[in-house]
């Protein structure tokens, strides 16, 4: 089955960031969610294949599975701003549109995650932080070959990633680890659904940067 021909209430719930695209052209994956994409586009006179075209950029590249062991310093940080530093700012500004919704709409449901919109602001302020610490700072030391005046930022950067794990810790803790409650609408789904991704991407770049990049420069493997 093509994009084309899959609802939009599925393509909200199993590909993170359909939703912001969704929303920019006002089509409704949560009450006309039973609508395929391409039924979805000619309704909304839009050009299907161009909607397709988005939606597959957002299907994340098959490098986060390379041995980046072997790899300079300059070419994993390349990866890591475009993958993960890129790929954060965009997931959470939906991701806190998402919770926006879900705790407006069902708020009186004792299953909803209040605060939960807050606490991904607060997320997305710290990581921000973190992330520009990284690029004006530590990356350009590394790629640079002056690796030996790091340590100081490399462990900052480090006890932040533990922060990080903390705030993640508690995102679960107001979701009841994501688990959906019964007859949760499509924007419920695409919420949990996203913040299962961003957690597998953050958890991710956390280890590329402390177990491959940072480790170079700390005598091994640093596990937090």
């Amino acid at each position: 089955m093509t994009l084309l021909d899959t609802s939009l209430a599925q393509l909200a719930q199993e590909l993170p960031g359909a939703t912001a695209i969704f929303n920019h052209y006002n089509l409704s994956f949560c009450c006309g969610g039973k609508h395929t994409l391409r039924e979805a586009a000619s309704k909304a006179s839009l050009d299907c294949h161009a909607l397709e075209a988005e939606l597959l950029r957002l299907k994340p590249e098959t490098e986060q599975d390379r041995d980046w062991t072997q790899a300079e310093d300059a070419e994993i940080i390349a990866y890591l701003l475009k993958r993960f530093h890129e790929v954060h700012r965009v997931q959470l500004v939906e991701l806190k549109r998402l919770a926006h919704r879900v705790e407006s709409v069902h708020g009186d449901r004792e299953e909803c995650p209040h605060g939960l919109t807050e606490h991904l602001h607060r997320m997305a302020m710290e990581l921000e932080q973190h992330m520009q610490k990284e690029e004006s700072i530590l990356f350009p030391l590394l790629a640079g070959g002056q690796g030996m005046m790091a340590d100081g930022p490399i462990q900052v950067m480090l006890m932040e990633h533990e922060g990080h794990r903390e705030e993640v810790a508690r995102m679960d803790a107001l979701t009841d680890n994501l688990t959906l409650p019964r007859g949760a609408c499509n924007t419920w789904r695409a919420l949990y659904s996203g913040l299962e991704a961003f957690k597998a991407d953050l958890d991710a770049h956390i280890h590329l940067e402390n177990d491959v990049l940072f480790a170079r420069y700390q005598g091994g493997p640093n596990h937090g």
